[in-house]
C-alpha cells in the first residue's frame, strides 16, 4: 500500500496558483551549497510487504541479555493491560484540551493521575505532568525562584541524579537568574548534613535532595528539610525511581514543599530512555506559581460530575510576563500508562511490589559480598539500587557484557565530568530479576575480582 498524498497533477495545479514553476524554486532563498549538501542519500523506497520483512530480519537479530541497569531508568513488569488502554483511539489521538467541554475522557485521566501524584508525595496538589524528571526539577528551580525574587541561590546535593543536575543549570542560564550549588555526599551516601547547614543562608531559594538519590541511597529528607525551612528556603524532594514512593515516608510528611518525580517506572518500559514523565506536587499554598496545568472536578448546572482546566498559568492563557511556564501540554499517553498502573496496583500492591524490590535488592548485595568479595560504597540504607566499585581488571565490564549480562551502569558514563564517578558501578535489582540472572552476576563479579 502506498501513501502518497499529492499527485503530480495536484502539485503542477498548486505551483501555477502560485505563480513558481517548480518546487525547488520555492527554496531558492535558501543558499545553493546549503541545499546541496541537504540531499539525503536514501535507499528506493520499499512496499509494506518487504519493510515488514526487513525489520523482522532486524529484530531477530537482537539479543536479549539479563541487566542490572537502572540510574535514572528501570525495567519493571508493566502488565498488558496498561498497553491495550493506551491504544484505544480516544486516548491515543487526544491532544491537549483546549475545548475541556468535549474532552471530559481527557481531563478525568489528569485529574485521576493528579490524585495518585497528590497520594504518593503526602502533598495537596499536583500538576497534570510534565516532560521527565529532570525538567521538573528543573521546574521547582524556577518556581522557587519565582517565590522569593530576592534570592538566588539553589542548593543540590551531589547525590541528586547529574543529568537533573545539569538540566537545572541549563533552565538557570535561560532563565538569566539563579545560581545552582552542589551540597557534597557524606561517608555514609547521604547529603552532608553539616556541609549543607554551612551553606544555607539568606540568599538560599531552594535545597534539593534525593529521595532515595542517585546512588540508591534514602536520604534523610527530614532534616535536610529542616535546614532548609530555618533559612525560609523551600525543601524540594527529588526521586528519580518512583516505585520508592510506595514504601518510603511520603515527601510531604518528612517536611518537602515541593516533590518532583520520574514517572517511567510505574507502567512505562525503559525504552531506551524514553519518553518518561515529570511529576510534579507541592503545597496549595504555592499553587499559583506551579507550571503545567492543574485539572479539577465540579459539577455542571444540572448536578452531574464534570471535569476542567482549573489553572492553566502558560504564556497561551495569560500575558507571558505572568506566565509560570512555556510547556505546551502534558505527557497525555505517559501519564495515562502511570495512572493505568497505580489503579491495578492499588496501594497494598504498590507497597508489596516496592518492599520486594527493596529486599530482593538486599539479597543481591549480601550475595556479591559473600560471594563475589563486593562491598557497598555506602553504608546508609538503600531502595533498589546500590553502589559498588568496579574490578580493577581493564575491559572486565565488555566481557560482562559478551559472557551474557550487563552487570549495572557505569558512573563515569552518566557523569562524566565527576572525578568521583571513576570506578563506581550502580547495580538496580526488581521483580524482573530472577535468580538465574544474579548467578550470572555474581559470577562476572568473582571472575573479574579474582584476574
Amino acid at each position: 500500500m502506498r501513501f502518497i498524498p499529492h499527485s503530480d497533477q495536484d502539485v503542477e495545479r498548486a505551483l501555477r496558483v502560485i505563480g513558481v514553476r517548480s518546487i525547488d524554486e520555492l527554496f531558492d532563498s535558501i543558499p545553493a551549497s546549503l541545499r546541496a549538501r541537504a540531499l539525503l542519500n536514501l535507499p528506493p523506497g520499499l512496499d509494506e510487504w518487504e519493510v515488514w520483512q526487513r525489520v523482522s530480519h532486524l529484530a531477530a537479530e537482537n539479543q536479549v541479555l539479563p541487566s542490572f541497569q537502572g540510574a535514572g531508568c528501570y525495567r519493571h513488569y508493566v502488565p498488558a493491560v496498561v498497553g491495550q488502554i493506551l491504544s484505544r483511539p480516544e486516548f491515543a489521538t487526544a491532544y491537549t484540551p483546549y475545548q475541556p467541554e468535549v474532552s471530559q475522557g481527557t481531563l478525568q485521566a489528569c485529574f485521576e493521575f493528579q490524585s495518585y501524584v497528590c497520594l504518593l508525595t503526602g502533598l495537596e496538589v499536583a500538576n497534570a505532568s510534565l516532560y521527565d524528571g529532570a525538567s521538573a526539577l528543573a521546574e521547582a528551580a524556577l518556581m522557587a525562584l519565582r517565590l522569593a525574587p530576592r534570592r538566588s541561590r539553589v542548593l543540590v546535593s551531589a547525590g541528586v541524579h547529574p543529568e537533573y543536575r545539569a538540566t537545572v543549570e541549563t533552565y538557570l542560564r535561560g532563565f538569566g537568574r539563579g545560581v545552582i550549588e552542589t551540597v557534597p555526599l557524606g561517608a555514609n551516601g547521604r547529603t552532608d548534613l553539616d556541609a549543607l547547614s554551612a551553606l544555607v543562608d539568606e540568599d538560599t531559594a531552594a535545597v534539593c535532595v534525593g529521595y532515595p538519590n542517585f546512588y540508591g541511597v534514602i536520604e534523610d529528607l527530614g532534616a535536610a528539610a529542616e535546614l532548609a525551612h530555618g533559612c525560609g528556603a523551600l525543601a524540594v524532594s527529588v526521586t528519580a525511581e518512583a516505585l520508592a514512593l510506595g514504601l518510603l515516608q511520603t515527601p510531604g510528611r518528612c517536611g518537602a514543599d515541593v516533590a518532583v518525580a520520574e514517572g517511567q517506572s510505574l507502567g512505562l518500559p525503559p525504552s531506551y530512555g524514553g519518553p518518561g514523565l515529570g511529576m510534579f506536587a507541592t503545597r496549595e499554598r504555592f499553587v499559583r506559581q506551579m507550571p503545567g496545568r492543574v485539572v479539577g472536578e465540579t459539577i455542571d448546572e444540572s448536578g452531574r460530575r464534570g471535569y476542567v482546566l482549573t489553572l492553566a498559568t502558560r504564556e497561551q492563557h495569560i500575558r507571558r510576563e505572568k506566565a509560570t511556564s512555556n510547556i505546551c501540554t502534558n505527557q497525555g499517553l505517559a501519564a495515562l500508562a502511570v495512572t493505568v498502573y497505580l489503579g491495578l496496583t492499588g496501594r497494598r500492591g504498590l507497597r508489596r511490589l516496592a518492599a520486594h524490590n527493596a529486599v530482593r535488592a538486599r539479597e543481591v548485595a549480601d550475595r556479591l559480598a559473600a560471594e563475589a568479595g563486593v562491598e557497598l560504597l555506602f553504608a546508609a540504607p538503600f531502595f533498589n539500587e546500590f553502589a559498588v566499585q568496579a574490578p580493577a581488571a581493564e575491559g572486565w565490564f565488555e566481557s560482562a557484557v559478551e559472557s551474557g549480562v550487563v552487570p549495572g551502569v557505569r558512573v563515569s558514563d552518566v557523569a562524566p565530568g565527576e572525578p568521583a564517578a571513576a570506578g563506581r558501578i550502580l547495580i538496580a535489582v526488581t521483580e524482573c530479576t530472577g535468580d538465574a540472572d544474579v548467578d550470572r552476576l555474581v559470577h562476572v563479579f568473582r571472575e573479574a575480582q579474582a584476574a
